[in-house]
């Protein structure tokens, strides 16, 4: 009898595991690279628990600040992956971002000239002509929603056609994958939305 069940358990055990490889091949798994945790993670985009609000590669932080810029500056470290918000008081509210791939880097200060909520988008016609080339046909507009690539905020900066924005695309936060604009996830983008003022001082380091 003792034979049997372990001979059962075993087979049990297999039919299990094959039953897991097989949804697992079903399920369109993302990795993710944590630069905090330093390894890779497995993100699901089809697991409705994860959904482009919840899930963050990059936790944000409030932190200490004691670096040389003023309350109510955005500072943007390409380098590091981090858009650090400076608050009163000596502190600052610390995001994870996706920036501009190799070529779209830039630096510079500005302001935030212009704020909105769910942002529809405009491709510029060197962006469509750019992609067209790469055998990818970018839309002439489209309008706003979780599918928009500028996701749920939009901070416009200046006169450049760069922004700060969301995205659809939350697993890309920590990477170098836009054209020169900074993206937050969801949730990051609106809090920062919630906390700066046309006029905010933006400073981009590169």
């Amino acid at each position: 009898m003792k034979g049997f069940a372990r001979r059962l358990g075993a087979f049990l055990s297999l039919a299990l595991t094959a039953f897991l490889i097989a949804g697992a091949a079903q399920a369109s798994f993302v990795q993710v690279w944590d630069s905090d945790q330093q390894k890779m993670l497995i993100y699901n985009p089809d697991d409705p628990v994860n959904s482009l609000h919840s899930f963050k590669p990059i936790p944000r932080q409030t932190v200490a600040y004691t670096g040389p810029y003023g309350a109510n500056t955005i500072v943007v470290d390409t380098k590091a992956r981090r858009l650090t918000y400076v608050m009163p008081g000596g502190q600052a509210e610390v995001y994870g971002i996706g920036v501009g791939r190799e070529g779209f880097t830039w630096q510079g200060t500005d302001r935030v000239s212009r704020k909105a909520e769910w942002p529809s988008w405009t491709p510029p016609a060197v962006m469509i002509a750019r992609e067209r080339a790469q055998g990818i046909v970018l839309p002439v507009y489209m309008k706003g929603g979780e599918a928009n690539p500028l996701g749920a905020r939009a901070l416009y900066i200046g006169a450049r056609i760069y922004r700060i924005h969301g995205t659809a695309e939350p697993w890309t936060i920590g990477q170098a994958v836009s054209s020169g604009c900074i993206r937050l996830v969801n949730d990051d983008i609106i809090d920062l939305y919630d906390r700066v003022t046309v006029g905010t001082k933006v400073v981009v380091l590169n």
